[in-house]
């Protein structure tokens, strides 16, 4: 079976279309400047040269149709018809508590998913399009929809309340969610998979970090806690988001500048993490090139982050009584070794030790041990493949394995 995921945003739309009895990728692109002069569609299939369409997208339904078309063109497609796709899985930001797993796509179910798009609404709507702009175009095709949220519904209250007037949680669903849910789940299954050992008998802390950054403690390949909460700007500081601070700052802050709520809270998720303590850029590249270079703040902005991710590190060593593996992933996790360095630094105590020689080598694509000889605890590069979650999903629930 072949299936093609859809991860659709505001003005972008991912694809790949991935061979499931290989789990290879067939063909992979993504569309840009959707809805906004210039867009253009980058199609990639291994082995071949990229292809460029340039073509005018006024909408996720015409984004949809360049697509299906680049994936069964004579020339540089992969399918001869759209037979050969059996199956559509969907990104899905925000499933609230009404889905705690994933669903195949039914009307009800979108109506479900469109009342929820209050809780994400920068996201949400952008999903929302992009499943029905694929409804339309192959009105025949299972879909199903994998939300950001579900992996961590197996949170216990305890770590996803707020402490806030409980009638908020009951009347207006204000609690802790989390996200890149897709992530960790895939890199603590493959984490237990290095280790030799069933998830079940496994203590794994997750840190997906990049633009967008967050720490889950995975105990027996269920999520127990989570770094983000009722949206993505709690937790660690991040490319743009302040993460955790005092709400108190925000009314300080409007006071001062006479800003309103939604400008302050743009500059909370848009001018501030490494760009707001920089000074420099969101990007850790251009962070940790400054860095080097004796930037100040740039250094700073890296210590502030490594820390706070540590920090939580911490916490959830705690929570769970225990680690046997701390994961790195995403592109920040990946790729930045003067971050690693800095989370998993100095944490001797907790049986957490790197060899930095591997830390620093230049390896990328497979899951790297970093730990050094004598740490008790193994400390893992594992790259993430959200796209492979999702199509794993939409399998077991068209073939009918996943209880619906």
């Amino acid at each position: 079976m072949k299936i093609l995921v859809i991860n659709a945003g505001s003005s972008s739309l991912k694809y790949q279309l991935i061979d499931m009895d290989t789990e290879k990728v067939v063909a992979k692109g993504v569309c840009e400047r959707i809805g906004i002069d210039g867009s253009l569609l980058t199609h990639k299939v291994p082995g071949r040269d990229d292809v460029v369409i340039k073509s005018p997208m006024p909408d996720h339904n015409e984004a949809i149709r360049l697509v299906l078309n680049a994936l069964s063109d004579p020339k540089h497609g992969v399918v001869k018809n759209m037979n050969e796709i059996g199956a559509v899985g969907h990104r899905m930001v925000h499933s609230a508590e009404d889905f705690t797993e994933s669903v195949l796509v039914s009307d009800k179910v979108m109506e479900i998913c469109k009342l929820n798009g209050e809780l994400a609404p920068l996201h949400q709507p952008a999903n929302i399009i992009g499943v029905e702009a694929c409804k339309k175009a192959m009105p025949n095709v299972p879909m199903a929809l994998v939300f950001d949220t579900a992996f961590h519904h197996t949170m216990p209250k305890k770590a996803y309340m707020y402490g806030l007037p409980y009638e908020y949680y009951t009347d207006y669903k204000v609690r802790r969610y989390g996200f890149h849910g897709t992530s960790h789940k895939f890199v603590a299954a493959e984490a237990a998979k290095y280790l030799g050992k069933d998830p079940k008998d496994v203590k794994v802390v997750t840190c997906h970090l990049g633009n967008g950054s967050s720490i889950s403690a995975v105990d027996g390949g269920k999520c127990v806690d989570t770094s983000m909460g009722f949206t993505p700007l709690e937790g660690v500081p991040m490319g743009t988001r302040c993460g955790d601070i005092d709400p108190s700052v925000i009314e300080y802050i409007m006071g001062k500048t006479g800003m309103n709520v939604h400008e302050a809270l743009n500059v909370c998720n848009k001018k501030s993490g490494m760009q707001g303590l920089s000074g420099v850029s969101s990007d850790f590249r251009d962070l940790t090139a400054a860095a080097d270079a004796g930037n100040e703040r740039a250094i700073l902005a890296l210590d502030v982050f490594g820390y706070t991710v540590k920090r939580y590190v911490g916490a959830y060593i705690a929570a769970m009584n225990g680690i046997d593996a701390l994961v790195f992933t995403a592109g920040v996790g990946e790729h930045t070794p003067e971050v690693r360095s800095r989370v998993a630094g100095n944490m001797d105590y907790l049986g957490i030790k790197i060899d930095e020689k591997k830390n620093y080598e230049s390896i990328r694509g497979e899951v790297r041990d970093i730990s050094a000889p004598d740490s008790r605890v193994k400390v893992l590069i594992i790259p993430t493949n959200e796209e492979l979650v999702i199509a794993r999903e939409t399998k077991e629930l068209v073939e009918g394995k996943k209880h619906k």
